[in-house]
């Protein structure tokens, strides 16, 4: 892929300035649009050889460009905060909002690329990372991302020119290190790797870019052009192309998970107190257990609406260190929320090592309420199983443990619970017209569910489904799962 950018592309003085001012003022002009129209994100990624013109070209489209609607991340070492959540949880804190640019200088692809060279990951492991780049960067360009990937490049000989160059000029000086000249000397193992990871993820909808950095007005020319042509064509292409799918078909005998449930399941009232007390006893220890600050907790609950998920949430609470652990109640999204992917508000609330986050709603919106309610397009909900399925992939992989709750009640006990909740003055706030005309869907709601629970119930993160007729019955069965999901990820840890 790097033919093209060892030809020693040049552009002279004159040519350069005189198209540069025409360009800055058309991008200002696009840049303004896309803040007025506030319908997509830009999102830029910014790789290559070092001393091919990454920090200058940062630098240059800040320059050129008005610096409320643009903003740089510098993206180093990882902190403390960092490591003890998923990779992507730092990239996806620095996401631009729609009508926003977000450049990123040192991207997803520069850990994976730097640790094969340095043999510190397997091939094997490379082409995870490369698939896991495909997946996000495939749903940022559906959520409506445009994503420009630009990789600066230089032969080994000009790399060598350059970094002399750079040390030569006491100006310039601190910009070259000895790190530099060490990865130098790997020049050829760099290239062989970027070659191959720019091959496989260069996709029709996010393609590298691959700029020869050599010559500062061609490099400058180019990406501003490119930039400019990207934004017009999304700016002015107001039709929205069509995405076909398969429609979903239910089981032709009608059976399904939710079937199979017995909702008769009871406990007595004395065995109950003796359960909770043994179980929160025992969620207490594991959460005070020192192996248990090598992993996470994420529990999601879910459920029938009155099927009685803050019961069980205040259940397990009950039990926890009220310093390490955090419930995130999940409702219809925020403007902020709404001006970026879909996924975004669930990153924010990864949990580091040793926390506990409780989730009351969740995620699973997206192929619950918004594909009942028609929120969304059947494009998007559908896509949104896979998209779920590699976020709690990445989690499970950073050490979270994810537990998934579906809390089932039968149609009659939602009335019985409902009626129950107009009559009590201090349960009136629990319910709602929305409650009422969501119960009118109960056939759809059932559909949509048992797709989740197929599509997602995966062996790293399987739903529990909880026969919640018998509130007390489903609170311990929660608290046991719980217990046991935990339990038998600290034997895991070393």
């Amino acid at each position: 892929m790097f033919e093209s950018a060892e030809l020693g592309h040049k552009i002279d003085k004159a040519s350069y300035d005189r198209e540069v001012p025409q360009l800055r003022e058309d991008l200002l002009n696009a840049q303004f649009d896309l803040a007025e129209k506030g319908k997509f994100q830009v999102i830029i990624l910014v790789g290559g050889v070092d001393g091919a013109g990454k920090g200058e070209t940062v630098n240059l489209l800040n320059e050129w460009m008005d610096p409320r609607h643009i903003q740089a991340h510098a993206m180093g070492e990882q902190s403390d905060e960092e490591r003890e959540r998923p990779p992507m949880w730092r990239f996806w804190r620095a996401l631009p909002p729609k009508g926003k640019i977000g450049v990123f200088f040192g991207s997803w692809y520069t850990a994976p690329i730097v640790r094969r060279v340095l043999k510190q990951s397997s091939t094997a492991e490379l082409s995870q990372h490369i698939e896991r780049i495909k997946h996000i960067e495939r749903m940022l360009t559906n959520e409506g991302a445009l994503v420009l990937k630009f990789w600066f490049h230089l032969s080994k000989e000009a790399q060598s020119k350059r970094l002399k160059a750079l040390e030569k000029d006491p100006k310039t000086r601190w910009r070259v290190t000895a790190q530099d000249w060490q990865r130098f000397k790997l020049y050829d193992k760099f290239r062989k790797v970027s070659e191959h990871t720019l091959r496989e993820t260069s996709t029709a909808e996010a393609p590298w870019v691959v700029v020869e950095g050599s010559d500062a007005r061609y490099r400058n020319l180019t990406v501003g052009k490119t930039l400019l042509q990207a934004l017009r064509d999304r700016l002015d292409n107001t039709a929205k192309p069509v995405a076909r799918v398969a429609p979903l078909q239910p089981p032709i005998d009608q059976l399904d998970v939710l079937d199979k449930l017995d909702m008769t399941q009871k406990i007595a009232k004395k065995k109950f107190d003796t359960e909770l007390e043994k179980y929160q006893g025992k969620l207490a220890l594991l959460t005070r257990d020192p192996k248990f600050r090598k992993i996470s907790v994420i529990a999601v609950f879910e459920g029938s609406d009155a099927g009685g998920k803050g019961g069980a949430i205040r259940r397990i609470t009950g039990a926890l260190d009220a310093r390490h652990y955090r419930i995130i109640p999940v409702a219809a999204p925020t403007e902020e929320e709404r001006a970026q992917p879909y996924l975004w508000r669930f990153w924010r609330h990864v949990p580091r090592i040793g926390r506990f986050t409780i989730f009351d709603r969740s995620w699973y919106g997206r192929v619950l309420v918004e594909r009942v309610e028609k929120l969304c397009s059947e494009a998007d909900w559908m896509r949104a199983y896979g998209e779920i399925n590699d976020f709690e992939e990445q989690l499970a992989e950073s050490g979270a443990v994810v537990v998934k709750f579906w809390l089932a009640i039968t149609k009659e006990e939602q009335l019985r619970r409902f009626k129950e909740r107009e009559k009590i003055g201090f349960k009136r706030f629990k319910i709602t017209e929305e409650d009422w005309r969501n119960r009118k869907k109960w056939g759809d709601y059932e559909s949509a569910v048992c797709d989740m629970v197929d599509r997602t119930s995966t062996e790293i993160a399987p739903w529990t489904l909880v026969e919640a007729n018998d509130k007390n019955f489903a609170r311990i069965k929660i608290l046991k799962t719980l217990c046991a999901r935990i339990e038998a990820a600290m034997k895991k840890t070393k």
